[in-house]
């Protein structure tokens, strides 16, 4: 599986498609004001939406969709996205098209990332989409997933003047960036990495089904190499000096992760979102969930079974990560793509957040 990487700066898209399926045109050529936006992303492993309207401070949340659709499920072995996941996916994304129609949105974007990228038919997939529920899915390159990622949660990273990096651990591949903050309104992109390891790449690598919990830290470790491997060429990118440097990562693996830190009852993103975490807290938590039975993970209440195969390679890809970048924070951030693509749909808007 080649890996991807590309020094800065990174060049944005050339702009969103058409908007999905949303109220007819006025009559007699009426302009209608773009004040509803929608932002969905179809990972490998999720797929989300975001409608939102601008504000003072950046924009508000007027509906939201998540559901798990295992898109990238048996991909890595047949090379195809099975007729069992896309009919998965199109379900979540019907529901996606009703609130994009109901809530008016006037100007959407849709991205598709790895697991369309990779499968011999992901251009049938998106053909499928388009037909069954009017969304024009947009497959984007690793590099525009990184630039979204960043642009989402850039916000929310420790004050500093040293380099940082953020990485977004996905379905089917984890997008790595690093930055510079030097008091401009947008970071500036030094260079950025897609490796073709996500959740549900690495859990299949691997298999789940372990007898006891020295299996399971074997199969912990030869993960954690794979990984390590796949960020090797990267690693020799970043700067030697490491003082000051800030680390933050979007995506489920350590939002979750934040959860069990904070010994959650259930999730919730308003403790979650911003939060500085002690990076020996984070490994600590890492080995512990690693050496658990998929039982024992599940009984955890921000886990439970449907994130507790999945969680272990997050941990894996988490601990390679803080392996080549050794801040002694992470930061954590339940947003990301969706939230970069809002920001930059509503920037050519010129609305300012």
């Amino acid at each position: 599986m080649a890996q991807q990487a590309g020094m800065a700066p990174l060049t944005p898209a050339a702009g969103p498609a058409p908007a999905d399926r949303g109220p007819p045109s006025p009559r007699f050529g009426a302009r209608v004001p773009r004040h509803t936006y929608g932002a969905l992303d179809l990972g490998t492993n999720n797929c989300r939406l975001l409608i939102a309207r601008p504000s003072d401070d950046g924009f508000t949340v007027i509906d939201a969709f998540s559901r798990v659709v295992r898109l990238g499920e048996g991909l890595a072995a047949s090379g195809r996205i099975s007729d069992a996941a896309q009919d998965r996916a199109v379900a979540a994304l019907a529901v996606c098209a009703d609130k994009l129609c109901r809530r008016r949105v006037t100007l959407a974007r849709s991205v598709a990332t790895e697991a369309c990228r990779r499968a011999a038919n992901g251009r049938h997939f998106v053909e499928r989409v388009r037909r069954e529920t009017g969304i024009v899915l947009e497959i984007i390159s690793p590099e525009e997933e990184a630039r979204l990622a960043m642009l989402g949660c850039h916000r929310l990273l420790e004050p500093g003047d040293g380099p940082a990096l953020i990485f977004d651990i996905g379905g089917g591949s984890t997008e790595l960036v690093l930055i510079d903050t030097d008091g401009e309104a947008a970071p500036r992109i030094k260079c950025w990495w897609s490796a073709p390891w996500g959740v549900v790449s690495l859990t299949e690598s691997e298999g789940t089904n372990f007898q006891d919990a020295s299996e399971r830290l074997a199969a912990y470790g030869r993960m954690k190499e794979r990984v390590r491997h796949a960020f090797r060429r990267f690693s020799e990118l970043l700067p030697s000096e490491r003082n000051n440097i800030r680390l933050m990562g979007t995506s489920g693996t350590v939002t979750t992760l934040a959860s069990v830190h904070l010994a959650l009852p259930s999730y919730d993103r308003r403790a979650v979102d911003g939060l500085m975490v002690p990076s020996d807290s984070m490994r600590s938590v890492s080995t512990m969930l690693s050496k658990m039975s998929h039982a024992e993970r599940s009984a955890l209440p921000c886990i439970g079974s449907e994130r507790s195969d999945l969680v272990v390679a997050g941990c894996a890809i988490l601990e390679a990560i803080m392996d080549i970048w050794p801040a002694q924070t992470l930061g954590v951030a339940d947003r990301g793509i969706r939230e970069g693509i809002l920001r930059s749909l509503m920037a050519k808007d010129g609305h300012v957040s």
